[in-house]
């Protein structure tokens, strides 16, 4: 039997492994459809690159088809950062054929994989996230200073996302009565359908009541359901609009960088460390299963504190 081609169909044992995965994400770890697709394409192209080296069943895979699949792609030039998260799909996959007893042994245990940089967006600056606000509050108001509910959806939605620095994806899914506005807090639903409370301030609270009251109603139809934001015919707001958002708003502010949502969600992280959070607590509030991941916005306020020592500094 010839190997198959890149574009050729897998051997029958690896595409029935491939659906037995699937499965498994979905029913067992209950990922969301994105990470399912991320981690099914990863390891389809692992799979695919050991047939294509004669392997036919999962007990062929070795370390050292582990360790040529990643070497392939970074000659193709993959970052390492893309590098680092193929590797991780490919021992999350051979952890599992162990686990299940498809293969004798976990091969993938000892497979290393590239430091991705740790690299983050630029943040607005204190200053210039009250200015965007400002500038969607003024934006929700016609010329006949007749509130527009696309409008007013657009403040309420930027106030949301600073004040919690929830991701773009768990704000599109909220519904309504995931907002406690008796206390200001809101019921998240975040990656592995992981659900957290995030309390948000005064501002959101009055853009969310505006948007409820006077916004939402004059979108909503009766297919709207129960979801929290609506675009303009009624349906739930997608992550597309709210990027058009945000970056459309960030424009308004003379100076400030070019995010989006994601980079609203580090503006937020950002501001409740300089402003003295501790930083289990915004590993809370952020979502992040591990505390490793909210430190690395402790580089971002620790810079700026040495910009602001050598500036001010006698002797710096």
């Amino acid at each position: 039997m010839s190997a198959p081609g890149p574009d050729e169909p897998l051997p029958e044992p690896f595409a029935q492994l491939l659906a037995d995965y699937e499965r498994h994400l979905v029913a067992e770890r209950d990922l969301t459809p994105h990470t399912v697709r991320a981690y099914l394409a990863d390891v389809a192209g692992l799979l695919g690159h050991a047939a294509r080296r004669g392997a036919t069943d999962p007990t062929d895979l070795d370390l050292r088809s582990l360790r040529s699949w990643l070497a392939r792609q970074q000659s193709q030039g993959l970052s390492r950062s893309t590098l680092a998260r193929r590797a991780t799909a490919a021992r999350v996959l051979t952890a599992w054929l162990a686990r299940t007893g498809r293969t004798p042994g976990d091969v993938g245990a000892s497979l290393g994989s590239p430091r991705p940089h740790r690299t983050l967006p630029a943040v607005l600056r204190a200053d210039e996230a009250e200015a965007m606000a400002r500038s969607a509050v003024a934006d929700a108001a016609d010329v006949d200073g007749v509130a527009s509910p696309v409008g007013l959806r657009d403040a309420a939605l930027l106030e949301l996302l600073y004040a919690t620095g929830i991701r773009v994806g768990e704000l599109v899914g909220l519904d309504v009565d995931d907002l406690d506005r008796d206390r200001d807090l809101v019921r998240v639903l975040g990656k592995g359908r992981k659900e957290r409370s995030v309390p948000y301030g005064r501002p959101a609270a009055a853009a969310l009541r505006d948007w409820l009251t006077r916004g939402r109603p004059a979108l909503a139809v009766p297919g709207s359901g129960a979801a929290l934001f609506l675009g303009a015919r009624g349906a739930r707001l997608d992550q597309r609009a709210v990027r058009t958002v945000v970056h459309r708003q960030a424009a308004t502010v003379p100076g400030a960088p070019d995010i989006g949502p994601h980079g609203l969600r580090h503006s937020a992280a950002t501001h409740l460390l300089e402003g003295g959070a501790d930083l289990r607590s915004v590993q809370e509030i952020l979502g992040h299963s591990s505390l490793a991941t909210t430190q690395r916005y402790t580089h971002v306020t620790t810079e700026r504190l040495r910009r602001a020592y050598q500036q001010a500094h006698p002797r710096a």
